[in-house]
């Protein structure tokens, strides 16, 4: 499928803007965009799945391995054009290679042949930037390249400048966003507010659709985007469910969980069944294991400890069958949370985990774990590949670990999750960490 990789030198340049108000742009023209999202994001692409109507799936050299790329890159519906945004810098991940790379941009547009179009906040300079440009396109011989669309600008004696720049070193200009009328999305420390969350979501949309078409060539756009073979590779080996009915805790304080992980668990046969802890739901007891995922429990702990109904049917649950939790689900299972303002929330006490953002402490990084204990739907022994990031800091971590954690370093981390096996025969396990794929390599 023809794409394009939308990326950047460095991370607040404009990425995300683009990707949406392209997406939205395009779609009013009637074209189906598929998105993607490089590296271990699980806000953007909800954001995306506002703007283009379809899922958006990661894609990521450090956690994946070729097989697992190319199937989520071999699409099974049809689209015109693909838009994948990239995260930090194009060249930018960690020091040693996972599963096929360190997690760069320019590792997916170069295995998909998607070319890059590069967002350059041009602010404070002219010509110079056309320098950056061209050390970006040259920089690897087998990155496929379209161009530059150029941000933040000033003036159109300021646009001129910078295009003459560009003109000189042969680098096309795709658009051209004035810094006057600009887009900016609101924000909060782990990154974009959750599309949910964010009531004025469509006008965002449509005005970005709008300011990009005003702005961008869209033809010239379209046109650029390419693609080639995907290699040869062995099919991946996906992530079993943890049940065939998976009780799924799903609303504004569980919200962060890889689309891509959804969608193999259902390929594989899976129902996913919704609840939602905030209003005081508890899991379908027709599922044979729930799942907690990640969001922002720290924003909605009164209402968790509130939550009198969700906290006894999950006690109930778990006395007979798999419960596991991932970051803020983790914390949720765990006996208590400590609030930003030091008040102390009582959780589902499955676990004794005692968390505190009173003093945050940002945990950020690849993960890649060694199970020293069963996990729903893996066993001892299976190496998973996953993501960390939250401002917790651990009070108390009582329970056996779940795993051996290590960054993507080598270096072995402390959060290492925690697992305890109930009377009636159930488990409840949990991790800091994402899951994103099993690993197939050490």
């Amino acid at each position: 499928m023809p794409g394009l990789m939308i990326s950047a030198p460095a991370s607040g340049t404009g990425k995300t803007m683009l990707m949406l108000g392209l997406m939205a742009a395009l779609r009013r023209r009637g074209l189906q965009v598929q998105p993607f999202k490089c590296g271990p994001d699980y806000i953007d692409p909800a954001f995306h799945l506002a703007a283009s109507g379809r899922a958006s799936l990661n894609l990521d050299t450090w956690a994946m391995g070729a097989g697992q790329i190319a199937a989520h890159a071999t699409l099974r519906e049809r689209a015109d054009l693909v838009l994948a945004e990239g995260s930090m810098g194009l060249f930018d991940g960690v020091a040693k290679p996972g599963e096929a790379g360190i997690g760069a941009s320019a590792e997916i547009a170069t295995l998909t042949g998607w070319p890059v179009v590069l967002v350059l906040d041009v602010s404070g300079q002219a010509q110079s930037a056309a320098a950056t440009a061209r050390g970006f396109a040259t920089l690897r011989p087998d990155l496929p390249f379209a161009g530059v669309v150029l941000n933040r600008v000033a003036s159109a004696r300021h646009e001129a400048l910078i295009r003459e720049g560009m003109a000189e070193a042969g680098i096309a200009v795709l658009g051209c966003l004035p810094r006057q009328g600009n887009i900016e999305l609101p924000e909060r420390h782990l990154g974009l507010v959750q599309a949910e969350e964010t009531p004025e979501l469509t006008a965002i949309l449509d005005h970005a659709g709008a300011f990009v078409a005003a702005h961008c060539d869209l033809d010239a756009i379209v046109a650029a985007a390419g693609s080639r073979a995907l290699p040869e590779v062995a099919p991946h080996d996906p992530v079993p469910p943890p049940g065939q009915r998976i009780a799924l805790a799903r609303d504004a304080a569980f919200s962060f969980v890889y689309p891509h992980l959804l969608a193999e668990w259902r390929r594989q046969g899976a129902t996913i069944l919704p609840f939602s802890p905030l209003a005081d739901q508890t899991p379908d007891d027709s599922a044979d294991a729930c799942w907690l995922p990640g969001g922002y429990p720290e924003l909605h702990a009164g209402r968790l400890a509130a939550a009198a109904g969700f906290r006894d049917g999950l006690a109930g649950f778990a006395r007979t069958r798999p419960v596991h939790g991932e970051c803020g689900g983790y914390m949720t299972l765990g006996a208590g949370l400590v609030d930003a303002g030091g008040m102390r929330h009582r959780m589902a006490g499955l676990l004794g985990l005692e968390t505190s953002y009173q003093k945050r402490r940002m945990h950020l990084g690849y993960r890649l774990a060694r199970l020293v204990a069963d996990m729903p739907g893996l066993p001892a022994g299976a190496m998973l590949r996953g993501h960390e990031f939250h401002y917790a800091s651990i009070l108390s971590q009582p329970d056996a670990p779940l795993a051996r954690v290590s960054d993507a370093n080598g270096a072995d981390v402390a959060e290492t999750g925690s697992c305890r096996a109930m009377p009636g025969g159930g488990q409840v396990t949990g991790t800091f960490f994402h899951l994103i794929a099993r690993a197939q390599r050490p």
